[in-house]
């Protein structure tokens, strides 16, 4: 596992988690046909464990910052993890949660330092251009 890999994780098993708390499903044993919660919020827990490795000795303080959100997003996300049944009203109360919203949005902007999103270098494109309010369209 690697950091951009950890990341992906995160950001993905949040997406699953949303729409799992949508789902409207009651809190019970997770047997049957899925998706169940589980194995994504133990991905989570992982790579928000291997951010905080890999992250300890950072000198830079916004990833002391990372590192610390991910700590505490993680001890919410194990004390989920020790329940014996997870349900949606849970997944969804964890998905509010100032911490795991922290790791998010910092994670968010940490990947986008380190690599924009569909921008080269030099370049721009149409869809990555701020928006001039200034211009009309006709």
């Amino acid at each position: 596992m690697d950091l951009e890999e950890s990341i992906e994780t995160i950001e993905s098993g949040y997406e699953f988690l949303l729409a799992y708390a949508a789902q409207g499903r009651p809190a019970g044993a997770e047997t049957g046909p899925g998706p169940h919660a589980r194995p994504t919020i133990e991905g989570m827990a992982t790579s928000m464990n291997f951010i905080v490795e890999a992250l300890a000795d950072s000198q830079n303080e916004f990833e002391k910052v990372i590192a610390e959100d991910c700590r505490k997003a993680g001890a919410a996300i194990s004390f989920m993890l020790a329940q014996a049944k997870i349900g949606s009203e849970m997944v969804d109360n964890l998905n509010a949660s100032i911490h795991l919203r922290a790791v998010l949005t910092d994670l968010f902007l940490y990947s986008e330092v380190l690599k924009p999103l569909g921008v080269e270098e030099g370049e721009a494109s149409e869809e990555s251009m701020a928006y001039d309010a200034t211009k009309t369209s006709e």
